[in-house]
């Protein structure tokens, strides 16, 4: 089994796959043809400085993957047909490309990203603090405090992803998610990338976006019981201030998980491939293709 550094994405009717320079998008478009376009990655942050560093490289990848992410579904759903180009744009929309021109697709990816962040922070980081505050006084400590807290954000991060895999546009897109990783484990695997030889692995990797969700919850617990305060509003402030930690250290777990296959890494491993039987689908062929068609584009370019 051979290792790549080539990680994917499941879009609106298709797969991102992207390598270190640059990534490819394979959608199938209304006529039922696959659309593959293939971009440079401008990996601004990443390049620069402290950013090169173990941690603050996570961090790094984390704001980049989530800019690209917000950029590569609003392009799928155009390439799908799910945005009506024929549409009369409404006064406020005619109001923005005016005072924006060209600019407003990047003002629009940043904004939603600054939403994402701050939708997160207050759903798994900020909300599980307010609700371990209510056990606090049949609580032995401040240590136990942070456990409560801990159990609460991994209890609120399993229930957030068991409800969107019940909903069945979702579902679509999990089902590219499993197609996206049997092509990268057939690929691994020393494989031919056909249809057959991708359905015949598994739709879990180590290196999942969702594993890596999995292991902030758990980092943070860990970080978090060593910050011991009762007051409310310095719990809340530290759970800001060193979120980009715990992505930065995550990041670096994922890494050496996805490098590895040693008996602890695979333990370690264990929750992350349990939780992917919720955000993976078994994909069928048509799903598959859409897949190959996007690792195939990746490797034009950068052949491994």
């Amino acid at each position: 089994m051979k290792r790549t550094n080539i990680g994917g994405q499941a879009v609106i009717e298709g797969v991102m796959m992207r390598g270190k320079k640059m990534y490819a998008l394979a959608v199938r478009t209304p006529d039922g043809t696959i659309t593959v376009e293939k971009t440079q990655l401008d990996n601004v942050l990443s390049r620069h400085g402290i950013f090169k560093l173990p941690v603050f490289r996570g961090m790094a990848a984390f704001v980049e993957s989530l800019i690209l992410g917000v950029k590569i579904i609003m392009r799928s759903a155009q390439l799908a047909g799910l945005e009506d180009e024929t549409e009369e744009p409404s006064k406020f929309e005619k109001y923005l490309t005016e005072k924006f021109g060209d600019k407003l697709g990047d003002i629009l990816i940043y904004f939603s990203v600054c939403v994402s962040i701050i939708f997160s922070i207050g759903l798994f980081f900020m909300l599980p603090v307010v609700i371990g505050s209510f056990f606090k006084p049949i609580l032995p400590g401040t240590w136990a405090l942070g456990i409560v807290e801990g159990v609460v954000r991994i209890a609120i991060f399993l229930l957030y992803i068991w409800l969107i895999s019940n909903m069945e546009e979702i579902r679509r897109v999990y089902q590219y998610h499993g197609a996206e990783h049997k092509t990268i484990n057939c690929f691994e695997h020393g494989e031919e990338l056909t249809v057959e030889n991708v359905k015949k692995h598994t739709r879990l990797h180590k290196r999942c976006g969702t594993s890596f969700l999995l292991i902030v919850m758990i980092i943070s617990m860990v970080v978090f019981f060593f910050v011991r305060t009762d007051t409310i509003w310095l719990r809340l402030l530290s759970r800001i201030v060193l979120v980009p930690f715990v992505a930065g250290i995550s990041y670096e777990v994922i890494k050496w998980a996805g490098n590895s296959d040693s008996k602890l890494v695979n333990i370690v491993s264990k929750p992350g491939l349990c939780l992917q039987k919720l955000t993976t689908k078994e994909p069928d062929g048509e799903q598959i293709e859409a897949a190959i068609a996007a690792m195939k584009g990746e490797l034009e370019d950068e052949p491994e």
